[in-house]
């Protein structure tokens, strides 16, 4: 039993203890450091202190029982392995303490090095190094400046305005023209700095010393920047850090001394070559800070050819080892090689495809490994055309960036006025507080689009992505005046006219135009670019890598499209039919007004006029689209608009017709009109008279669609095309809705399709938690089931989407209640549970019910893991995301079937 208590609570590791597989105990630091060091590489011996230990510390705000015992004897196990002791004043034995989390967080936690220095032992490192007093001193400075900063919150600006003051005194800017005596009176400064802020002298007991900066690194684990850093790249907040204790190599000892970084390739380009930085006399801090210059990694070899050729050759067998490229930190001790750190390398979004094409044809990797190290983020990265900066642009405002691109064009604030400049061949970028369902012309026809207003889930934000179209939201530092057609920043008015561009990436504004550069990749997708005889890299691993994918995958990809034009270039992404077709959009802009005489009609006779008129539009809209998609499934969402989307403003109608009737005008019309509106008129629209409500309280409003429906897909079956219909119900919360509707609509299909050969599917949008809980009974009367899991999120947290993120969102998120918003990326564990149990409930009843989805998460990468996971059909997007489901929809099927090996 004692034996099995040892094993469980064993919180230190030697190096020689662990691989690059225990990264979830040892960090990736820590397992890189014991993998090279049992691939007999030049490591500094050390020990691994394990993440297990810093949860305990970080939940107990102590030591766990055992840790202090455990590192005294690594200690000294490490002390008779290199014939010295920490601290010694004769022969010293230094260390440092690095942090290292399971997944790299460069920069956000701490290090400490020089560890088991003080007024003693300086004096034996000097002797150690040949009698190099101005090493010692250089080494002792360093220690008490990063201790008391890191361990001690000294500010760090104290440390170097006494650094400055020394070189000022000395008539330098270079702090190698420091001697030992500067040095020694350097190190006196510190000493002052350090007790006025802590309130003691620099600890003299190197085991403390130790003790101090290893609680410092565990703490740093929930330090302000860590934590934003693991928000930003979604990683979880309970995996803790490890903490590295490695004997000190000195790369500061002279000419003959330095440190630097390497990359096994180029991690911008993916290029294959030797890319890396050397600082010859420095410690690893210097390359990171820029004190000095660093030169090309390649000078190493006229500075010191024999460790200039070993390295290669450490390098060439990690890449070989780890089978990626490698991120490599060294140090050169007078001119003898030694490994600091090795790890899998960050790299650009275009240096990811290219790598892993590059390994596969090296035989190192296979096409399932190549796809799993790409991701969709980075596919829609290399989707967005780019400026091109490299000239003196400097943004004027910075809001959100909500959908990515690069956009430049005169700037208009009505939709009006977007639409006619762009019939001009003018490119605009339409600037509003915030957008509307009215705008949507104007957003079309815009090349971007600029809110002072709004979030990532603002409906600029939404429609934007859904279009690929560029958007900075939230920019409110902008002072909008639609009125007078100008805005106002940072001491500028910009008016109608004046050419702007839009970083929907950043988020940055620039008044004037900025060059851009296309984006290959789209052009490629598009069909202008052929991957077999264009000699561009990234476009050739990015064809190769999709076309694995698509053979790979289960998930089918459909879009979500209101047009033809939408529909025909889905298809050129891949689009496997559309998943979601939205007809209230159909209704904007002119037709506006026959859905307003419809919905506001006071007899039967007006709304039959209503209704006759709109069935020759709406039939027209479904042809062209069945045509563009040539015998792929389509479903049509029936009608489905808040309804006051479709309503004049009460407020502002109120006060015309209270203005006319001062005036003494006939109003007996508006009159009318105000109180219809006012009888219309709805608190909470979203969850009001709309979807299937609309359709059972405005008799032959869905029968007039499933009509149009039917009509065009004989239509375009007559003409010698194929067409796939399928009509989806939406907002149902009971299956006697449903069964209504559908009632009506099988005997208008039975009249219309007769002998034509067209099968018309009918089922549901399943938006309402109680359609989810309820999917049994639901599926006996629904042939499929679309997930439309915008509503559900909303409904299911009770959040109102157009409100909450600029409300609290920015709180929960800085609380870590959410690591991401449940609009961006699927809430798995509660509205995901609703999908789940409707998915499996439905084909319980109906075996062969078809499912999919069709909300924002469709395109979302981590959504559709999921969404392939419980075993849906298809998801569905816009447009601009269909590859990056395809790709994500690959990966999932690869890592479910095993071949997933990293």
């Amino acid at each position: 039993m004692a034996a099995q208590e040892t094993v469980e609570h064993k919180y230190v590791y030697d190096f020689a203890e662990g691989n690059k597989d225990l990264k979830d105990l040892l960090g990736g630091k820590g397992a890189n450091l014991a993998e090279m060091t049992n691939l007999g590489l030049p490591v500094p011996p050390g020990f691994t202190i394990t993440t297990e230990a810093c949860k305990a510390y970080l939940t107990t705000g102590r030591e766990p029982d055992g840790l202090a015992g455990q590192i005294e004897a690594h200690l000294e196990s490490l002390e008779r392995e290199m014939g010295r002791r920490l601290g010694d004043p004769d022969d010293p034995l230094l260390v440092s303490v690095r942090s290292g989390a399971k997944f790299s967080m460069p920069g956000m936690m701490e290090t400490v090095l020089n560890v088991g220095l003080n007024d003693r032992s300086v004096v034996g490192l000097s002797a150690q190094a040949g009698g190099n007093d101005r090493f010692a001193w250089d080494s002792y400075r360093r220690l008490i400046q990063m201790f008391g900063k890191t361990v001690c919150e000294v500010p760090g600006e104290e440390f170097e305005h006494a650094l400055d003051e020394a070189k000022r005194a000395k008539g330098t800017k270079n702090d190698l023209d420091l001697d030992a005596d500067d040095l020694r009176g350097l190190v006196d400064a510190y000493k002052q700095i350090f007790a006025k802020h802590t309130g003691r002298e620099f600890p003299q007991e190197p085991r403390e010393q130790l003790d101090l900066a290893i609680r410092a690194v565990f703490e740093s684990w929930n330090a302000e920047r860590a934590v934003l850093y693991r928000r930003q790249e979604r990683i979880p907040a309970d995996l803790g850090t490890a903490v590295n204790v490695v004997s000190m190599v000195f790369g500061n000892l002279g000419p003959d001394s330095g440190t630097g970084v390497a990359f096994t390739r180029d991690p911008g380009s993916g290029a294959q070559g030797i890319y890396g930085d050397y600082l010859a006399n420095a410690q690893g801090e210097d390359v990171v800070a820029g004190i000095r210059n660093t030169v090309p990694l390649q000078e190493l070899e006229q500075l010191d050819k024999t460790s200039y050729d070993q390295l290669l050759g450490i390098m060439a067998r990690l890449e070989e080892h780890y089978k990626d490229l490698c991120d490599i930190e060294f140090t050169i001790e007078r001119g003898k090689l030694w490994m600091l750190q090795t790890r899998v390398g960050k790299r650009t979004a275009a240096a990811a495809f290219v790598i892993a094409g590059q390994l596969v044809d090296e035989g190192l990797i296979d096409l399932d490994e190549a796809l799993h190290r790409v991701n969709g983020a980075q596919l829609a990265q290399l989707m967005f055309p780019r400026f091109q900066l490299d000239h003196d642009f400097q943004p004027v405002a910075k809001g959100i960036g909500a959908s990515p691109g690069a956009a430049s064009g005169k700037v208009v604030f009505t939709s009006a006025r977007a639409v006619e400049l762009a019939a001009e061949g003018e490119s605009v970028i339409l600037v509003r507080r915030e957008t509307n369902p009215d705008d949507l012309n104007g957003m079309i026809a815009a090349k971007g689009i600029l809110t002072s207003r709004g979030g990532k889930t603002s409906h600029a934000a939404v429609v934007a992505r859904g279009m690929g179209k560029t958007c900075v939201s939230g920019a409110d530092e902008l002072e909008v005046n639609v009125p007078a057609k100008t805005f106002t920043v940072a001491g500028h008015t910009v008016g109608e006219g004046d050419v702007i561009s839009i970083d929907g990436t950043t988020g940055k504004v620039y008044l004037g135009e900025v060059p851009v550069m296309p984006s290959e990749v789209v052009q490629y997708f598009e069909g202008s670019l052929d991957p077999e005889h264009i000699d561009n890299a990234l476009v050739r691993a990015v064809h190769r890598i999709m076309t694995h994918a698509d053979g790979a995958r289960r998930l089918r990809v459909r879009t979500n499209a209101d047009t033809g034009a939408d529909a025909a270039r889905a298809r050129r992404f891949g689009a496997e039919g559309i998943g979601l077709c939205r007809t209230e959009h159909m209704f904007l802009g002119d037709r506006r007004e026959l859905v307003e005489r419809l919905i506001l009609a006071s007899g039967e006779r007006e709304r039959e006029d209503a209704l006759a008129a709109l069935l020759p539009l709406q039939r027209a809209d479904f042809i062209e689209i069945f045509r563009e998609m040539d015998g792929l499934p389509v479903t049509v969402r029936l009608i489905d608009p808040p309804l006051h989307e479709f309503l004049p403003p009460l407020e502002q109608l109120a006060v015309n017709v209270a203005v006319a009737q001062e005036r003494g005008e006939d109003v007996a019309k508006e009159e009318a009109l105000l109180a219809a509106v006012r009888r219309m008129h709805e608190e909470n629209p979203m969850l009001g008279l709309r979807g299937v409500r609309l359709g059972l309280v405005i008799p032959g409003l869905f029968a007039m669609q499933v009509r149009a429906i039917a009509e065009a897909a004989v239509a375009v079956a007559r003409d010698g095309g194929s067409a796939c219909p399928e009509i989806m119900v939406p907002l149902v919360g009971a299956v006697q809705e449903l069964e209504t509707v559908r009632a009506e609509a099988e005997k208008i299909i039975a009249e219309v399709v007769g002998d034509s050969g067209v099968e018309v599917l009918i089922g549901t949008m399943i938006e309402v938690p109680r359609a989810a809980l309820t999917a049994g009974q639901i599926a006996e009367a629904a042939e499929f089931f679309s997930f439309g899991t915008n509503d559900l999120t909303q409904m299911g947290w009770g959040f109102s989407r157009d409100d909450v993120e600029g409300a609290f969102f920015w709180r929960y998120l800085e609380l870590g209640i959410f690591g991401i918003s449940p609009f961006e990326s699927i809430d798995a564990d509660g509205v995901g549970r609703l999908v789940r149990i409707a998915a499996e409930e439905g084909r319980a009843a109906r075996p062969g019910l078809k499912l999919g989805v069709c909300g924002e998460h469709g395109g979302d990468p981590d959504s559709v893991h999921f969404f392939h996971e419980v075993g849906l059909d298809y998801v569905s997007c816009s447009p601009f995301r269909v590859p990056v489901a395809r790709l994500e929809a690959g990966r999932a099927a690869i890592s479910t079937t095993g071949s997933d090996s990293r």
